[in-house]
């Protein structure tokens, strides 16, 4: 699933040996990925050159159902990221996503980050972003 790194951190569960946190650029990447495309879906029904809001609201929308869902958007397939439970690495589900997107849009929590790379929003939320090993470095791991 993620890429393989040592052992998890102190307070980190057992799981999240062998896997990376995702780095703030690939992050960052998705986070800009996401927003133009938010951009361009809002521009369907609103203005965004003279109205704000609603970029925001798809932004929110979407991050909910695609982290809540699938564990990732569609920034975060293009950059290689999953968000997940940082539980049990499991799907956090459309509640804690609506949390975790509801801080996200709000900008400073995800700049406040602890040594896992996890933003405020992340740690409210109880979710982990990681970077996903591509098939082909799975399928030569398992060889």
């Amino acid at each position: 699933m993620a890429e393989t790194a040592g052992p998890p951190a102190a307070g980190a569960p057992a799981w999240l040996a062998g896997h990376e946190p995702a780095p703030l650029g690939r992050r960052f990447g998705a986070l800009l990925a996401d927003w133009l495309l938010c951009v361009l879906v809002s521009a369907f029904f609103a203005d965004p050159r003279t109205s704000g809001w609603p970029p925001v609201a798809v932004l929110l929308v979407a991050n909910t159902l695609f982290v809540g869902l699938f564990g990732q958007t569609p920034g975060m397939y293009v950059t290689r990221l999953r968000c997940v439970s940082f539980a049990d690495g499991g799907a956090i589900g459309l509640l804690r996503g609506l949390l975790r997107a509801a801080l996200l849009v709000l900008v400073v929590p995800t700049l406040i980050m602890d040594g896992l790379r996890r933003g405020l929003h992340d740690r409210v939320a109880g979710s982990i972003v990681l970077l996903v090993r591509p098939a082909s470095a799975e399928a030569a791991g398992s060889r």
